[in-house]
């Protein structure tokens, strides 16, 4: 088995999800799954729509990827990225440990520190200040890490003093499938975070609501790298994951290819292609047709 995903992935965008439902979306999935294009499929983890500064639709990620997990059989899926702030890292270790088992070890944990000020307003969740967000959210890896270990697969558990989530003899019963928990892949952006993520992370997803945005990504993409580097560890081993929405017109399926390319030679090793929510299976299959399926012959 793969220890991370191949590098076509599909999701419905994070900032076009007017329209979003539970038929139309298990619809796109089920496509998805029947087309053999994809090798992950995606959900983001937001509490309303991310493209709006309150309310809209969003079906919450880590119940919605266990619901259809069974319509993408032998894939991998993930969520990215879950924010730091909307669960105790101890809640979401076990509900990753759920879908670690559920998909035979292909989920990916994307996590970051939190950021739609509109949303955790909305629902009375706390936003801290960026420095004790980030500080949280480098503890919350801590102790995905630790309940992860092997140590925490039966008593007398892991114990660690933390400021914001310390451990007492904590175990995770039932263990992980993948040994170590699943893949981590951290949503950061700025110099401390990328020097976070180039000692723990095995991944990089660009930031959802940067789009296509080849120059962004490039930039990112070659800061993480010397990082990683500087870290002592091989930048080969890591996944960079770009992310671009596909329209629906044919000028727009032959831009969104274009740009896939573009970011194919700006170095990443897994894309994630969108398709707006009111689109829906018939979206899907023209991004399948048009975009994904004349990538995967290029790619081999």
């Amino acid at each position: 088995m793969r220890t991370r995903p191949g590098p076509l992935g599909f999701r419905i965008s994070p900032v076009d999800m007017a329209g979003l439902d539970w038929p139309r979306l298990a619809a796109t999935w089920t496509l998805a799954g029947e087309t053999g294009l994809f090798d992950a499929g995606w959900m983001s983890d937001h509490l309303t729509d991310a493209s709006r500064e309150h309310g809209g639709p969003s079906l919450e990620s880590i119940t919605t990827l266990a619901a259809l997990a069974s319509r993408v059989p032998g894939m991998w899926v993930g969520v990215a990225v879950a924010s730091n702030t909307f669960r105790h890292p101890a809640v979401l270790a076990k509900s990753a440990a759920v879908l670690d088992n559920v998909t035979g070890g292909r989920f990916v944990l994307g996590l970051g520190a939190g950021w739609h000020e509109g949303e955790h307003e909305q629902f009375g969740i706390p936003l801290p200040p960026m420095v004790e967000r980030f500080s949280r959210f480098e503890s919350a890896v801590g102790v995905l890490t630790a309940l992860f270990s092997d140590a925490a697969r039966q008593p007398p558990g892991v114990t660690q003093e933390d400021p914001y989530y310390p451990l007492r003899g904590a175990t995770l019963e039932p263990g992980t499938v993948r040994r170590g928990g699943p893949p981590l892949w951290l949503g950061v952006a700025r110099p401390r975070g990328i020097a976070f993520a180039a000692r723990v992370a095995e991944g990089w997803p660009m930031p959802g609501n940067r789009p296509g945005d080849v120059a962004f990504f490039s930039e990112k993409r070659d800061e993480i790298r010397r990082a990683i580097e500087a870290a002592g560890r091989d930048p080969a081993e890591f996944t960079f994951a770009a992310q671009l929405t596909c329209g629906e017109t044919d000028a727009e399926l032959r831009e969104a290819r274009g740009i896939a390319e573009a970011m194919l030679r700006a170095g990443a090793n897994h894309l994630i292609l969108a398709v707006p929510a009111a689109l829906g299976p018939n979206g899907l299959a023209r991004m399948a047709a048009e975009v994904a399926a004349p990538l995967r012959e290029s790619i081999g």
